[in-house]
C-alpha cells in the first residue's frame, strides 16, 4: 500500500505534463471499467503503450477503475441493453453482427458495449478534472510541502542524500 502511495505522489510530483498523466487515467478508465478480457482493451492498451503517457499513474489508476467498474456494471448494463434494444440502431447492431470483427470485438454483450459507451461519455470530464487536480496540486501542496520545515530537515539528512544518489 504504502509502494501505491510512493509511486502516486512521485507521478504527481515528476515533470510529466498534466495532459500525460491525465491522459494516462482516461485511457486507464476504458481498460478498468469495460470487462477485462474485452478486446478492445488490447487495441487500448497498444495505443497506451505508443503514445507518451504516465505508465506508472496508467497501471496504478487501471487497478482504481477495476474497482470502481464493480459498482458501475449495473449501471453499463442498463446504458447498453437500451442501446442494443434501440429500434433506431437495429439495422446498425445487424450490420455490425454479420461482420466477424465487430462479432469478435463483443459490442453485443450489453455490459461491454454500455462501458464502453460510459467510459467515452466520462472521458472528457476524466481528462479536465484529472489535469485540474494535478496542476492544482503541485501550484499549492507541492510547493507548501517543500517549502515546510519538515521537508528542509529530511532534504538536508544524510538518508535522503544517499537515496537521492542511489535514484540518479
Amino acid at each position: 500500500m504504502l509502494t501505491l502511495i510512493a509511486k502516486l505522489l512521485k507521478a504527481l510530483n515528476s515533470d510529466d505534463n498534466p495532459s500525460q498523466i491525465a491522459l494516462a487515467v482516461v485511457f486507464a478508465a476504458f481498460i478498468g471499467i469495460t470487462p477485462l478480457a474485452s478486446p478492445h482493451n488490447i487495441i487500448i492498451l497498444l495505443i497506451a503503450l505508443v503514445i507518451r503517457i504516465h505508465l506508472p499513474m496508467f497501471f496504478l489508476s487501471v487497478g482504481l477503475f477495476t474497482l470502481i467498474a464493480y459498482l458501475l456494471d449495473p449501471i453499463s448494463h442498463l446504458i447498453g441493453l437500451q442501446m442494443l434494444q434501440a429500434e433506431a440502431l437495429q439495422g446498425l447492431w445487424h450490420t455490425l453482427y454479420n461482420s466477424s470483427f465487430w462479432r469478435f470485438m463483443a459490442f453485443n454483450n450489453s455490459v461491454v458495449l454500455g462501458s464502453f459507451t460510459l467510459s467515452v461519455l466520462l472521458s472528457p470530464l476524466l481528462f479536465f478534472s484529472a489535469r485540474s487536480l494535478i496542476v492544482n496540486y503541485r501550484e499549492h501542496v507541492m510547493t507548501w510541502a517543500q517549502k515546510s520545515r519538515i521537508a528542509i530537515w529530511i532534504k538536508g539528512s544524510k538518508l535522503f542524500l544517499a537515496y537521492a544518489a542511489m535514484e540518479s
